[in-house]
């Protein structure tokens, strides 16, 4: 018996992130050795002085790196079709299993939201991230504090904290560490499959190493900046407190939480870069203010990118924050503390010459 049309696609969905992961060393090599081949070409004066100052041992360096990445990726991938308690996906596709038949290409989104996911990693679980994770995370992680730091152990065990786009989980992980149940939720594949492998499977601080600025072939100042390691965990995971309630849950924001089961069941919603994640952004907005108990705190912070804005064939409005605030008070919130131009940036290479900063909302609201 056929499986269901919707079982059917999230199999396909999820086997085409599994091929982009294992397509990485391939894929990486393929942007790699079109420079090695245009530099094999170039007149043989202006090759002597490149290889003179380092550029060709820099293309073999970084050749090196995507196989250290690649061996990282192999590790992250390793057993991933268990990952999920309800379910089990082959991971190998039809290609795969034949040797004989080439991989399936990776496309282009694909191929950029592994080198993400890489980024990731510095971003929530290495000391190089920190600055980012002391701009947006920390100012979340008082703003918690101010309003639950009063409670006692037990008070805190039953104070739930819903992390929505949770990404490598680090934030809903700290959250759990100060021993309030918090439950990280996400959406993407490619996040998932990186935050069970950190989560569950790194087994001391500091044990893996990549090489995450080696996609970035331009605006690099020094020759080493490209080649740059960063190591991760910058903590030990599985050194949470026994005590901790911490749980990461795989889904659709959307689809999830309009279960009734958590209709009134939040204490407080953590939003990190993600209300812009939104198709519509209404539904987010009332989506929250539904799980919230009354007078449940929302604490948000990010800018308004609106990631479908110019995506070809998806559907996105984007309004401005002044809209967004309006509709915000008049789903039924009041605001209790609000900043704007908060400065942070995402997944930034910090020796890149080009820089991404964005200036964010940071606020609380209460459901009235």
């Amino acid at each position: 018996m056929a499986p269901p049309v919707g079982e059917e696609e999230e199999k396909k969905h999820f086997l085409r992130i599994l091929q982009a992961f294992r397509n990485y060393n391939r894929d990486a090599k393929d942007r790699l050795h079109g420079s090695m081949e245009y530099f094999k070409r170039i007149p043989a004066k202006h090759k002597s002085l490149l290889k003179d100052s380092g550029f060709e041992d820099n293309l073999k360096n970084v050749e090196n790196c995507i196989d250290v990445n690649s061996g990282v990726i192999k590790e992250i991938i390793d057993g991933v079709e268990k990952m999920f308690e309800n379910q089990t996906h082959d991971q190998q596709s039809a290609a795969d299993k034949d040797t004989n038949e080439p991989k399936l290409r990776t496309i282009p989104m694909d191929i950029e939201k592994v080198h993400s996911t890489l980024k990731s990693f510095v971003r929530d679980w290495s000391s190089d991230g920190k600055l980012e994770r002391d701009q947006c995370y920390k100012p979340i992680l008082d703003e918690i504090d101010q309003i639950f730091g009063h409670l006692n152990t037990a008070q805190r065990s039953n104070t739930n904290i819903l992390v929505p786009g949770a990404g490598l989980g680090r934030l809903a992980f700290d959250i759990a560490s100060q021993g309030y149940v918090c439950q990280g939720n996400e959406f993407s594949l490619f996040m998932l499959i990186a935050s069970n492998y950190v989560l569950n499977r790194c087994k001391s601080i500091n044990c893996c190493t990549i090489y995450p600025w080696i996609h970035q072939y331009t605006n690099n100042l020094a020759i080493d900046d490209q080649i740059k390691p960063v190591t991760f965990p910058d903590i030990d995971p599985l050194e949470m407190p026994k005590d901790a309630n911490f749980s990461m849950i795989a889904g659709d924001f959307l689809e999830v939480y309009s279960d009734g089961a958590f209709v009134s069941s939040q204490d407080c919603v953590v939003t990190s870069f993600f209300i812009d994640c939104a198709h519509n952004v209404v539904e987010f907005i009332e989506l929250i203010h539904r799980i919230l108990k009354p007078g449940g705190k929302w604490i948000n912070f990010g800018p308004l990118l609106y990631h479908f804005a110019e995506i070809p064939r998806e559907s996105s409005i984007e309004p401005s924050y002044d809209i967004v605030r309006s509709i915000i008070e008049k789903t039924g919130f009041e605001f209790k503390r609000e900043e704007t131009g908060k400065v942070a940036t995402y997944c930034q290479n910090p020796r890149s010459m080009l820089q991404y900063t964005y200036k964010c909302v940071s606020f609380t609201c209460a459901k009235k």
